[in-house]
Order: structure tokens, then C-alpha cells, then sequence
């Protein structure tokens, strides 16, 4: 198993290889996906994260970093565009 900090490296990664805006909503802020601070100082294994993402690239952005987090064990949920 991953340590918290080798996981929220992993989404950093994934996060910047699409051009796409990809940010999280967790308890009315929001934290850019490809910023590792950002993550750091917000992320819980214990919370739903709301997934925004805006972009030419945004459906395989979206799909990546949902198959991201399931595979961490990060709940995530899509925003509604």
C-alpha cells in the first residue's frame, strides 16, 4: 500500500498530463489537482472530493483521475458541467 504522500504524488502526476483546468472541491475549497502543497494540506482518505475538470482535454482528463482516485481508494465524484 501506498503512503499518503506517495498517493497524492500519483494524482499530481496523472493530473499533469492533460492541459485541462483539473481542480477538487473539498469542504468549500478548492485545490488544483496538479499543485502536491495543494493536495497535501487539504487531502483525506476519509472525504468525497468533487472533481472539476475544464479543458480540450477534459473527458480524458475526467476519466483518468476518476480511475485515479478508485485506484487509491479516493471517493471522488464528477461536478456536473
Amino acid at each position: 500500500m501506498l503512503s499518503h504522500t506517495e498517493t497524492m504524488v500519483r494524482i499530481v502526476q496523472e493530473a499533469n498530463e492533460f492541459q485541462s483546468s483539473i481542480v477538487l472541491k473539498y469542504n468549500n475549497k478548492f485545490i488544483d489537482a496538479k499543485s502536491l502543497l495543494g493536495l497535501y494540506t487539504t487531502m483525506s482518505d476519509s472525504e468525497e472530493y468533487e472533481l472539476h475538470v475544464n479543458g480540450t482535454d477534459a473527458a480524458e482528463a475526467t476519466k483518468a483521475m476518476v480511475q485515479v482516485f478508485e485506484k487509491y481508494g479516493l471517493r471522488v465524484k464528477v461536478a456536473a458541467s
